[in-house]
């Protein structure tokens, strides 16, 4: 498709309610105007859906280093039909050399599909690397393998965005590291984002990093101690630091209802992030999977847990669920709901083009979708990624 196709929506907006008809040229939204006359008109239109925390899809996983383009593909293909259109591919804690295998391979996959102008490179908007600083005390650590957590090291971080031509937009840290305010304040300095995450860190610790440029919560009420104090621990630390916003995992396996209905209303629904934190298993049948190099099962739950251990690794949500879920889990709208799966991780995660919302000249990255509020289900008609049209349901 050119860069001048054009592509017309029409469905109510999911800020106002009103029939819009929204039409784009090439790269970029060209107008979104009321219609003076609608018709009946049940679909909604919002900008597509952005997912900051995704290791892997449809049964392909981004911590492999061997894993092709086609795999690359589609896992963005597969994502596409749950209106998601910008993700961060997360790479998680491994030796020094199989993270920076997997961050030289995704990008070779980018730009091996920027080569042949295939639809899917308008998906990756950069890399998440969550680990290896983080916390290696058992709970707080999660899935990551402890044998390769370590402490923070610059100069393994600018071997990272060398071999992405500086694509590493989020890192994941822990506090808990005596050096860690020094290496955020390097690499914030960078235009990169730095997240609390995986983390025992008292509250002295975690304001130091905020200080120094940390600026959202990764998963919050994940990777904890299974007993805390009750008022005192590093999950209301970062709650109460009006400088994070949290992301969420919400899949009802996680995290409990009212947890998300709770800590949403602390924090303010403006500061709150949807995110997967998706695995290979996701979209797939029950079975048997790896994640980086730990070996992960998809249970009939749709949890996803270690072989060794039976611990939680990573989940097999989609987006398009995990917004049905945020509205029935903290009893809010859907407006408010889609804004942390849009604006709200636009922002945080620094993703341009995408602040606006839907908004002449923002870029053209779409979706239509049913929304059933008896059942809290949203469901995807058709999905625009970067002016095309990549799914139609």
């Amino acid at each position: 498709m050119s860069a001048t196709a054009e592509l017309r929506l029409t469905g109510r907006l999911i800020t106002t309610g009103e029939i819009t008809q929204v039409e784009t040229q090439g790269l970029v939204i060209r107008a979104a105007d009321d219609v003076i006359k609608p018709e009946s008109c049940g679909n909604f239109i919002a900008p597509g859906f952005i997912d900051l925390q995704v290791n892997g899809f449809g049964g392909v996983d981004y911590n492999d280093p061997s894993t092709s383009t086609e795999q690359v593909a589609h896992s963005i293909r597969a994502q596409f039909s749950t209106g998601v259109t910008k993700i961060l591919p997360t790479i998680i804690t491994g030796s020094k050399e199989r993270m920076l295998g997997a961050l030289r391979n995704m990008t070779a996959c980018q730009r091996e599909m920027e080569r042949h102008d295939r639809p899917e490179r308008h998906a990756i908007a950069g890399f998440h690397v969550e680990g290896p600083h983080l916390s290696p005390e058992d709970g707080p650590r999660g899935a990551h393998p402890l044998e390769h957590i370590r402490p923070p090291d610059i100069d393994e971080f600018h071997r990272w965005q060398e071999a992405t031509d500086g694509m590493v937009k989020l890192v994941t840290v822990s506090p808990e590291w005596p050096e860690m305010p020094a290496y955020v304040h390097e690499i914030v300095k960078t235009g990169v984002v730095a997240s609390v995450g995986h983390t025992k860190a008292t509250a002295e610790q975690i304001q130091a990093v905020v200080d120094a440029g940390a600026r959202m919560s990764t998963h919050l009420g994940n990777a904890a101690h299974a007993v805390m104090h009750k008022t005192q621990n590093y999950i209301w630390d970062q709650l109460a630091n009006p400088r994070l916003s949290p992301s969420f995992v919400v899949d009802g396996i996680h995290i409990p209802p009212n947890f998300i209905y709770a800590s949403m209303r602390a924090k303010g629904l403006e500061h709150c992030v949807l995110v997967t934190d998706a695995v290979a298993p996701a979209m797939c049948q029950p079975g048997y999977f790896r994640l980086g190099q730990v070996e992960v099962e998809l249970k009939a739950d749709g949890s996803v847990r270690m072989l060794n251990g039976d611990r939680l690794a990573g989940s097999a949500l989609r987006m398009d669920h995990a917004i049905g879920n945020t509205v029935r889990f903290a009893g809010i709208t859907l407006r408010e709901a889609v804004m942390m799966a849009t604006q709200n991780p636009a922002r945080v995660g620094r993703i341009a083009g995408r602040q606006r919302g839907v908004t002449p000249g923002e870029k053209a990255d779409l979706v239509s979708f049913l929304w059933d509020a008896e059942k809290f289900a949203l469901t995807v008609k058709e999905t625009i990624a970067g002016g095309i049209s990549v799914y139609k349901a």
